[in-house]
């Protein structure tokens, strides 16, 4: 499958399916809708499509094809196009109709007219018959999912310095599990199955290097000529002390889920829109980078640096 593309899930009880949109990589200007049945069956009859502007008025096959009163959330779906697949009903062919997909049947593709860009397409609609949840037919209205990020290479910061890791820890997507991608979560799952996530509330967590001992996360591209390229990195928060000098708030990433969050809101604020950069990216990036040194130092009889931590 062609790397850019937009992918539509739908799921009811007793049937959901993939649609994945992209141009065809051999005639350049026209558009597919790859169509994946995962649970169930059903009987494709149209496929409706258009972008998140919801104005104007709603195109439509009508009769049986028809997609009126399909909604997304509170809002009720203008469509800019439809395009017919087939009629309803197996007919004599049954099961062997060619719209008639089960899971584990190999993809239906169909070519979309009217699309010059998959910018087009925001909201995706499957009118099918003869499915397998109790309606026995529906109405799919699906937006566009949303991938998560992947990264190269990410390094955990001990301690940091003025030139970013001074001791840390680096994985890069070889280092996780098989089969696993480069998103933060995985990396952050396998950072914590070795060092724990937090000694206060894991017995077994190192003391030391655990989840709430990171100072700093950096993340990475690595390019072929330039090598590791830092795209952004996020700082644990600091203790809040109040006046009479007690600790309000604990310092430091206490959990996999407070990590996670700060990840979200670095992502939320446009951390990778400013990795790929202009002014404005530039100016996040100060944002985001560490705002001081940190003085703490290693363990007794520890001695550390980056060297030590790097992994292949």
């Amino acid at each position: 499958m062609p790397v850019e593309n937009k992918t539509f899930s739908y799921e009811v009880e007793g049937l959901s399916y993939i649609v994945t949109v992209y141009e065809d990589p051999a005639n350049p200007g026209q558009f597919l809708a790859e169509i994946e049945v995962t649970e169930g069956a059903m009987d494709v009859n149209a496929i409706y499509f258009g972008d998140d502007d919801f104005s104007g008025s709603s195109a439509s096959l009508g009769g049986s094809l028809n997609m009126n009163g399909s909604r997304l959330g509170d809002e009720e779906v203008q469509w800019d196009n439809a395009v017919y697949v087939s009629d309803p009903g197996l007919g004599p062919d049954g099961d062997e109709k060619a719209s008639y997909l089960e899971a584990g049947d190999d993809p239906l593709v169909w070519p979309l007219s009217g699309v010059t860009s998959l910018d087009d397409i925001d909201v995706l609609g499957i009118r099918a018959t003869s499915t397998t949840n109790d309606a026995g037919s529906i109405k799919g209205v699906s937006e566009e999912e949303e991938e998560d990020p992947t990264f190269d290479k990410v390094g955990f910061g001990w301690i940091m310095d003025d030139y970013g890791i001074a001791a840390g820890v680096y994985f890069t997507e070889d280092d996780l599990p098989e089969g696993e991608e480069g998103t933060f979560e995985n990396y952050v799952n396998h950072y914590v199955s070795i060092y724990g996530e937090n000694e206060d509330t894991d017995p077994d967590a190192d003391p030391d290097f655990n989840l709430s001992e990171v100072q700093s996360v950096i993340f990475y591209e690595l390019s072929p000529v330039d090598g590791p390229i830092e795209l952004f990195r996020i700082d644990a928060p600091e203790d809040v002390i109040a006046d009479d000098g007690t600790v309000v708030r604990e310092g430091g990433f206490q959990s996999a889920d407070d990590l996670l969050d700060a990840y979200d809101a670095a992502i939320e604020g446009g951390a990778l829109d400013a990795a790929s950069g202009g002014d404005e990216g530039l100016e996040l990036m100060a944002a985001l980078s560490l705002d001081e040194v940190w003085d703490e130092t290693m363990p007794s009889g520890v001695e550390m640096d980056e060297e030590d931590f790097e992994l292949a």
